[in-house]
C-alpha cells in the first residue's frame, strides 16, 4: 500500500497566515481580553467589598439603632449576590483567558525555538535499553517528544511515546497522516483542549479512572436492602422531626438512631471503599467529560477520526458518554453534600452517604467498564492533535510517502527538526536500487553523528504518522536501531565497549524481526583496537545486509571505509569534510561522495592550546 496525503499546511480557522502571525495575533488579542476582564475583576471585587460594608452599616442602623427599617438590607444583599455571581464569572473568564494566552506564547516558544525545558519531557518513557530511544533524544529536555506533546493527560502522553517508540505498518501511518491533515487547520479545536478542565493540572492519569470503572463493584443491588435504608432514614428524620416540634418524646427518635447505625454499621467498610475511591476521581471526570463532550460534537471526514468518534456510541443507550460522566458528577456533587455543615445532620439520618455508595456502584455496574474505551479514543485524539499542531507549526514540512515493498529509505533536503531552521544544513540519503549501506568517513565533530540521528528521527515521525523535516522522503515501514550514545555502568559493571557489543546484539536481533531494518552505527566498536575492530564491524555490516537490513557506520578510521569497497555495490563511500580558516576550524556539513582525505584530531588539539 502506498499512502501520501497533501493539505493546506498554513491554514488556521480559516486564514492562510503564516502560524506566527496567527499565534502573535492571538497572544495579543487574548492578552488585551485579559486586560478588560481584569479591570473587571477589580471593579466587581471593590464593588462587593463596598456592598458588603454598606449591608454591615444597615445593619447596625436598623438592628442596633433603630434608625433604619431592616427592608433596607434586601437590595443590598440582593446586589451583593448579584456582584458576587458576576465576580466569579469574570474571574473565570481571566484565568481561563490567561491560560489561552500561555497556550498560544508555547506555541511562538516552539516557533522561536526557545521551547526545551517548557513543555512535557516524557522521561518517564525514557529506556537505556531501548534499541533508539535515547540516541535520537526522543525524551527529556529539549527532546522530540517536548516538541511534540500538547496532551493534557497520561493517556495522551502514553499514546504518543508509543507511537514513536514503535513504528506502524503503511495502513497506519496513512490513517494517521489523514487525520492529522484533517486536523491541522482546527486551532480553536486545539485551544479549546488545552482550556478544558481549568482545575486539573496537565498530566492527569485516566488509567487509573478505567481501571476503577472495571473493578468488580463493592456493592451489589439489593432493592430491598434499599428500600430498606430509605424507610429507615426517613423514619429516622420524622421521628427528629416529632421530637423537635411536638411531644413525641426521644424514644421513637432513639430507635431510629439505633436503627441508622446498625444499617450503617454494617455496611460500613464496603461503603467506605466506594466512596474512597470515587472521591479520588472526580477532578479526572470532569476533565474526561469535558474532552468527551467536545470530540462528540465535532464532525470529521478521515476515516480514523470518525472511527474514533463512533467508537464513543453506544446503540443500547442514547446518552453520550459525557452524558453519563456528567450523572456521574452529578452523583459525586450529592455525596459531597453531606459534607455541608447545614445539611450534614440530615444527611446522617438520611444515611445519604451510604445511599449514594449503592447509587455511585449502580452506575459503575452500567457503565464503569466502558470508560477504558472512552479513555482509549481520548488518548488516540490527544495523540493525533500533537501532531496536527507540529503539523501546523511547519507548514514547509510534508508528509512522508510510506510504501510496503522491499525495504527502502528515499530523502532529499533531510533536515532534524530539533535544530534550529537558520542552523539546519540538509542532506540527501538514497538507500534504494540495491544500495544497502553508506559508510560515512570523516573528521570530529563534522556532522557523522547528527546526520544518523537527521535519518533517525525523521524515521521516527514518519512512522508515527507526522510530518517529516525533508523535501521529500519514501521509505517502508522500518524497525530502528542505534549505537549513537552509548554509556558505561558502574551500577551494572559494565564498560563502554561491552554496553556497545551488548547494544550491536540487539540491533542484530531487531534484523532478524518483522520489519526491515534502518542501523544507525556511530563509530562502530571504537574501544578497542584497529584490527579488532576492522574485522568484527565488516562482519556485523556485512550480516546486517545479508539478512535484509540497510543504514548508516559513521568512522574516522579511513581502515572502516574498506568495509564500502568490499561490499559494493551494496554499500559506498560518503564523508563530510572541513577546512581550516583563519586559525579555525571550519565546516560546511554537506554530505559528499568519496572518502574523507584528512583527519583534523591534531589540529583541533592545537586550536585549544594543547601542544601536540
Amino acid at each position: 500500500m502506498t499512502g501520501t496525503v497533501v493539505a493546506d499546511s498554513g491554514r488556521a480557522s480559516g486564514g492562510a497566515a503564516a502560524p506566527r502571525t496567527v499565534y502573535a495575533a492571538r497572544v495579543d488579542e487574548r492578552r488585551r481580553t485579559a486586560a478588560e476582564l481584569a479591570r473587571q475583576e477589580s471593579l466587581f471585587g471593590n464593588a462587593r467589598v463596598v456592598l458588603f460594608l454598606a449591608a454591615v452599616a444597615v445593619a447596625v442602623l436598623s438592628f442596633g439603632l433603630k434608625w433604619l427599617s431592616a427592608w433596607w438590607l434586601a437590595p443590598l444583599l440582593v446586589a451583593f449576590v448579584a456582584v458576587v455571581l458576576r465576580y466569579d464569572r469574570v474571574a473565570r473568564a481571566l484565568y481561563r483567558t490567561r491560560r489561552a494566552e500561555a497556550f498560544y506564547r508555547l506555541g511562538l516558544a516552539r516557533l522561536e525555538e526557545s521551547w526545551p525545558g517548557r513543555g512535557q519531557q516524557g522521561l518517564r518513557f525514557l529506556d537505556e535499553h531501548h534499541p533508539y530511544a535515547a540516541d535520537l533524544d526522543l525524551f527529556g529536555r529539549g527532546s522530540l517528544f517536548e516538541l511534540l506533546c500538547t496532551a493534557r493527560t497520561r493517556t495522551g502522553e502514553d499514546t504518543l511515546a508509543a507511537w514513536l517508540l514503535r513504528p506502524a505498518d503503511a495502513a497506519e501511518v496513512l490513517a494517521r497522516q489523514e487525520a492529522v491533515a484533517e486536523l491541522r487547520p482546527q486551532l480553536d479545536l486545539r485551544e479549546d483542549l488545552a482550556l478544558l478542565g481549568d482545575d486539573v493540572p496537565a498530566g492527569v492519569d485516566f488509567e487509573g479512572l478505567a481501571g476503577w470503572g472495571a473493578a468488580e463493584p463493592q456493592l451489589r443491588p439489593q432493592p430491598a436492602l434499599r428500600l430498606l435504608l430509605l424507610a429507615a432514614g426517613l423514619y429516622a428524620v420524622i421521628t427528629c422531626v416529632g421530637w423537635l416540634a411536638s411531644d413525641w418524646g426521644t424514644l421513637p427518635f432513639l430507635v431510629g438512631l439505633l436503627l441508622d447505625a446498625a444499617l450503617a454499621g454494617s455496611l460500613y467498610r464496603r461503603v467506605h471503599a466506594v466512596i474512597k475511591a470515587v472521591e479520588k476521581r472526580g477532578r479526572d471526570l470532569a476533565l474526561l467529560a469535558n474532552v468527551l463532550a467536545r470530540l462528540e460534537r465535532t464532525e470529521f471526514d478521515a476515516p480514523r477520526l470518525r472511527r474514533l468518534r463512533a467508537s464513543l456510541d453506544d446503540p443500547s443507550d442514547p446518552a453520550t458518554p459525557s452524558q453519563r460522566i456528567a450523572s456521574l458528577g452529578n452523583l459525586i456533587d450529592l455525596l459531597e453534600s453531606r459534607r455541608n455543615q447545614l445539611f450534614a445532620p440530615v444527611a446522617y439520618l438520611l444515611l445519604w452517604g451510604t445511599q449514594m455508595a449503592f447509587s455511585l456502584e449502580k452506575w459503575r455496574a452500567r457503565s464503569g467498564k466502558l470508560i477504558a474505551s472512552w479513555v482509549h479514543a481520548v488518548g488516540q485524539f490527544e495523540a493525533l492533535c500533537a501532531l496536527a499542531s507540529y503539523a501546523y507549526e511547519h507548514p514547509d514540512d510534508p508528509f512522508p510517502e510510506v510504501v510496503d515493498g522491499p525495504a527502502c529509505y528515499d530523502g532529499e533536503g533531510l533536515g532534524h527538526p530539533l535544530l534550529p531552521a537558520e542552523r539546519c544544513v540538509r542532506n540527501d540519503l538514497r538507500l534504494v536500487d540495491g544500495l544497502r549501506v553508506l559508510v560515512v568517513s570523516g573528521s570530529n565533530m563534522s556532522g557523522k553523528s547528527t546526520y544518523l540521528r537527521t535519518v533517525g528521527v525523521n524515521a521516527v515521525l514518519a512512522l508515527a504518522g507526522a510530518p517529516v523535516r525533508a523535501r521529500r522522503l519514501r521509505l517502508t515501514p522500518l524497525a530502528v536501531g542505534a549505537t549513537l550514545r552509548i554509556q558505561d555502568s558502574l551500577q551494572e559493571g559494565r564498560s563502554r565497549f561491552f554496553a556497545e557489543v551488548l547494544r550491536v546484539r540487539q540491533v542484530v536481533e531487531l534484523s532478524r524481526g518483522p520489519l526491515p531494518l534502518l542501523f544507525l552505527l556511530d563509530e562502530l566498536f571504537a574501544g578497542t583496537n584497529s584490527h579488532d575492530r576492522r574485522l568484527g564491524a565488516e562482519a556485523v555490516v556485512r550480516g546486517l545486509v545479508e539478512a535484509g537490513a540497510l543504514g548508516l557506520v559513521t568512522t574516522h578510521d579511513l581502515s572502516l571505509t574498506q568495509i564500502a569497497e568490499r561490499l559494493e555495490p551494496r554499500a559506498a563511500n560518503v564523508h563530510f569534510a572541513d577546512h581550516f580558516e583563519n586559525g579555525e576550524m571550519r565546516f560546511d556539513y554537506r554530505l559528499q561522495s568519496g572518502v574523507v582525505q584528512h583527519s583534523n584530531a591534531l589540529a583541533l588539539m592545537r586550536a585549544v592550546g594543547l601542544e601536540v
